[in-house]
């Protein structure tokens, strides 16, 4: 048993390292690449356009996406725009309202009703799509703004590329100094969409839409099998389809779609276990097609299987908490291998330090918020292994949206989630890897700041989820009461 264990925490240590090493190599093809401009094509013709926007139960936003798709910079007659509303309450009516009125302005706008969630956002995408006519078809979550211009940056690039397949834009931060929380978001995402986008799409690797802010060729869409709803993260499962296919895509991060970001930590959650759970769906489902394809590289197959195994890091991370206190006590931790976790560590922070340096003046000032991000990214490592679990098993499971405030107070939005159970799960974790830093201080001091890290990272994770628990169960007594 002792000699399982030991191999087990090698094996965990090592596979975090490449997860680690893959992260230094698209920081080194991000500042390989970082001074090429993508410049925009001129656009000789205005092709057809159709605008998607997938809504279920947004009322607080809703109004906000469709003013801002209404006030888009782009002919009228060469538009169309299709609301996807599957809502169960007030939003459809809200809805129909903002369309009629869009509808006598002139815009060239329908409010389409399923009567059913089935296949979630990539059903009613497919549906939507099965009624258009138009080259090109742009998506929009709810919770996001796109600018005036956002077409005109686009559809040249596509216009003049018959290649291409998907053109993507950067997300910006719509309440980013909301607090800790959505700082530490604000980092993550920035870190994702200039070291990694730039470092993967300059490389000539595969990307991925990111499910918004992105406009298709309709034909790409067509020819790699359409939206399916076989994973949870049915933007990654087609771009992945269709970049198999032969369709190039290209990232222009020079296009910033603002949106908006989960300002409390059970959406926050949510958002995250779901996007564990469909990335290691399409782990599953793609990996073997991956390595089959005659079309990739060899750098290109071997980058994508990173891509697509990068949520297994929270279940090693599990893993290797939960190892290191027995193989202390029983072996003193003489000659295990834990330079990867030094490495595993030092990552990170440099991805986002040079994203914050080359998109802000004030990157110091913002990169203070380093710490809140390492510690819900670590913190949420056991939120994140269910979901990969669960993504192992295949098992579809229910497309759960992320929770939209726009500026409503948190106390008062009836969108809010009431916490899980996981907090109690994570502040046992948090005992434990404390526990295991005591045992550290005696056999290998060395680990002692690691496992105080994921002590206070499971900890805040747990008592911020008790917080927002206390928060929900007053406001329903006051709201019974009252």
């Amino acid at each position: 048993m002792l000699q399982f264990l030991t191999v087990l925490y090698v094996l965990c240590a090592v596979l975090l390292s490449f997860y680690a090493l893959g992260q230094v190599v698209l920081l080194i093809a991000y500042l390989r690449h970082r001074h090429e401009t993508v410049s925009t094509p001129k656009l000789t013709r205005f092709p057809t356009v159709a605008i998607q926007l997938p809504i279920y139960n947004e009322r607080y936003v809703v109004e906000r996406l469709l003013t801002a798709v209404a006030n888009l910079d782009y002919p009228r007659d060469r538009l169309t725009v299709q609301v996807l509303d599957d809502s169960t309450d007030e939003t459809s009516d809200l809805v129909a309202r903002l369309v009629t009125a869009l509808q006598q302005s002139g815009l060239d706008i329908q409010h389409m009703r399923r009567g059913s969630r089935a296949g979630y956002k990539a059903g009613a995408l497919h549906y939507g799509l099965s009624l258009l006519d138009t080259e090109y078809v742009a998506v929009l979550d709810a919770d996001f703004v796109p600018p005036p211009p956002f077409l005109r940056q686009t559809i040249p690039h596509l216009v003049a590329n018959p290649a291409l397949g998907m053109v993507q834009g950067r997300w910006g931060h719509l309440n980013w100094r909301g607090n800790l929380l959505t700082m530490g978001q604000a980092l993550a995402l920035d870190g994702h969409f200039i070291v990694e986008q730039m470092g993967r799409n300059r490389s000539g690797w595969l990307i991925n839409f990111n499910g918004s802010g992105g406009v298709w060729r309709t034909e790409a869409i067509r020819d790699a099998g359409g939206w399916t709803d076989d994973t949870l993260t049915e933007d990654l499962d087609l771009s992945y389809r269709a970049q198999l296919k032969g369709w190039q895509f290209l990232y222009v991060p020079s296009v910033v779609v603002p949106g908006e970001l989960p300002p409390e930590l059970s959406a926050y959650k949510q958002q995250q276990a779901r996007w564990a759970k469909g990335g290691t769906q399409c782990m599953a489902m793609l990996i073997g097609r991956l390595w089959q394809s005659r079309r990739l590289s060899l750098a290109q197959r071997i980058m994508a299987t990173m891509h697509l195994c990068q949520y297994l890091n929270a279940p090693l991370m599990i893993l290797l908490v939960l190892l290191t206190p027995p193989l202390m006590l029983l072996t003193g931790m003489e000659g295990m291998p834990l330079g990867p976790l030094g490495l595993a560590g030092l990552a990170p922070p440099l991805v986002y330090a040079v994203s914050q340096h080359a998109l802000y003046s004030d990157w110091k000032r913002r990169f203070m918020s380093f710490p809140a991000l390492m510690a819900i990214g670590t913190g949420l490592a056991w939120n994140n292994t269910q979901a990969v679990i669960e993504g192992l098993t295949r098992k579809k499971g229910e497309f759960k949206r992320t929770p939209k405030y726009a500026v409503n107070s948190l106390l008062q939005n009836t969108y809010r989630l009431r916490g899980d159970s996981s907090l109690l799960i994570e502040g046992a974790l948090s005992i434990y890897a404390f526990w295991g830093a005591w045992i550290a201080l005696r056999f290998y001091p060395t680990l002692v700041p690691y496992l105080l890290i994921y002590g206070f990272s499971f900890g805040i994770v747990a008592l911020l989820g008790l917080n927002e628990m206390l928060r929900a169960w007053r406001l329903q007594h006051a709201q019974a009461l009252g």
